[in-house]
């Protein structure tokens, strides 16, 4: 089920868009990671939106008035929170969703990047296992190299005037990773049950995904740098027509 639901799909789109691009993998994993973004869009909004929401509630009177009155008791604080939460129509847990639910994704493309890397015969042969009829076979193997990077491997940015490489990609990942939880997680008080959580998520996350950017394939990180820079700019333009409209 994992492979006709999640990694044939992506493997098919990456190859069709790479073929329709005229062999460049490095545009297509760009191309399918904007195809991702809007597909996810409706849940991208919602969980945005309920950042925006949050920062209502948090300016709210009512708030304020409720963290002094409950100060010293943090069972009927964390009560009277939700009830005001529900009249808000927010869901605390929301801000955690939209991270969540990236792991099939970031696992699929994982897998799909590694498996149309193929270059052994043995690899060769397990790719045209999940290719679709209407692909043309003439296009495998695929032309892993894009800019300076080598899709299928890790990436290092190789110097001359340097004793070292930088991993370029890994240091972009770990900072739009951090900026796009910061801008899509809705921000929660420091005595709430769910701060502790969001606190959590904006941490590890991008070290956890600056992990996989730094040890897996280059067009995985590609595509973590390419999503959050969208991300991003989803958010800042959420904030902006908000801003607009008050």
């Amino acid at each position: 089920m994992w492979n006709t639901i999640i990694l044939e799909p992506m493997i098919n789109a990456l190859i069709y868009i790479y073929n329709l691009l005229g062999g460049n993998f490095g545009l297509a994993i760009l191309i399918f990671t904007a195809l991702v973004r809007l597909i996810t869009l409706p849940l991208t909004y919602q969980q945005m939106r309920g950042s925006l929401v949050m920062a209502e509630i948090q300016q709210s009177d009512k708030f304020k008035k409720m963290q002094e009155k409950y100060k010293d008791d943090r069972q009927k604080l964390s009560e009277e929170q939700m009830k005001l939460y529900r009249e808000f129509g927010y869901n605390p847990f929301s801000g955690c969703l939209g991270l969540i639910i990236q792991f099939p994704i970031i696992i699929g493309l994982y897998q799909a990047i590694i498996r149309t890397m193929a270059a052994t015969p043995a690899q060769l042969f397990d790719l045209s296992k999940h290719i679709y009829d209407f692909i043309p076979a003439g296009l495998i193997p695929l032309n892993s190299q894009f800019l300076w990077m080598n899709l299928g491997q890790p990436e290092r940015l190789s110097l001359s005037f340097l004793p070292f490489d930088i991993p370029v990609l890994t240091i972009l990942v770990v900072i739009s990773t951090y900026l796009q939880t910061k801008l899509t997680t809705a921000a929660t008080p420091g005595d709430s049950q769910t701060a502790g959580m969001t606190q959590m998520m904006s941490l590890y996350m991008p070290l956890l995904l600056g992990y996989f950017a730094y040890t897996l394939a280059s067009g995985l990180a590609l595509y973590f740098a390419a999503s959050n820079l969208l991300g991003i700019l989803q958010g800042l333009l959420m904030r902006w027509a908000r801003d607009r409209n008050k």
